[in-house]
């Protein structure tokens, strides 16, 4: 049945309420490894399952999608757990990945698009790693002030977040800009909610870099990025970069 096999890949490329699937296996990861072989492995598999239905899709997927993202993103405002905050933005934007399938977008690209959007997420669950080892815990509110006692950190953390939330120049904001057009052809409504969605992560994203960066350090004698880490954030980050630039080559 076409309509159970939908439903089975909304399991990978995130449908609610299946999209707790995701979270909770991300939820019961320990290994950090492990969390970024989720975060890139999961929605290539959908990506995968999803040429395999020679039916259209569904016409209540593609609200589906837009509410699973929208939900996510607003339920990341509230989160302080690092963790938690990668896995609700993760499931977030591979919703979006059912709207940006509209039209004639070649398979490649939408898996180019899932890398994208995984990438700066594998970043902050190992920067969320460095907050675990250092303070026992990577939640928000717990400690600030990291711009004074982690500085070298602190501007990675805010560069990667910058990254997940689709921030000109990052590969993110290509694949935003390419989602709300196909958007925009399919409904124009549709474009406005998927634009609201970009909005929301902004919020969410400034949330949680206000609960790390903002506010007087505290007394824990702690270490920071040393050079070698931090030139290897700064690498993966310029990579980041230069595919963002080409993506938007492309696009123009």
């Amino acid at each position: 049945m076409p309509t159970g096999s939908y439903l089975l890949i909304g399991l990978f490329l995130p449908l609610f309420p299946l999209s707790m699937g995701f979270n909770f296996v991300l939820g019961k990861s320990r290994s950090t490894l492990l969390r970024i072989v989720l975060l890139l492995l999961w929605p290539q598999i959908g990506l995968i399952l999803l040429p395999m239905l020679d039916s259209p899709v569904p016409g209540w997927i593609i609200p589906l999608a837009l509410f699973t993202a929208a939900l996510y993103a607003l339920r990341a405002l509230a989160l302080r757990d690092v963790g938690q905050w990668s896995g609700f933005l993760a499931t977030s934007a591979w919703a979006l990945l059912w709207i940006a399938r509209q039209g004639d977008m070649p398979m490649l690209q939408l898996h180019l698009f899932a890398l994208g959007f995984s990438a700066p997420l594998v970043l902050l669950t190992l920067l969320g790693a460095g907050l675990a080892r250092r303070f026992g815990a990577a939640y928000t509110g717990l400690y600030g002030g990291l711009a004074e006692s982690l500085p070298r950190f602190s501007a990675i953390l805010v560069l990667v977040v910058l990254a997940i939330i689709a921030t000109p120049l990052f590969p993110t904001f290509f694949i935003m800009l390419v989602t709300v057009m196909q958007a925009a052809t399919f409904m124009p409504l549709l474009a406005v909610g998927v634009t609201l969605v970009w909005l929301l992560w902004s919020w969410a994203g400034a949330r949680l870099l206000q609960g790390f960066i903002v506010g007087p350090a505290g007394d824990e004698a702690v270490i920071d990025l040393n050079r070698l880490a931090t030139g290897a954030y700064a690498l993966a980050l310029t990579l980041l970069v230069a595919s963002g630039l080409y993506g938007l080559g492309v696009l123009l």
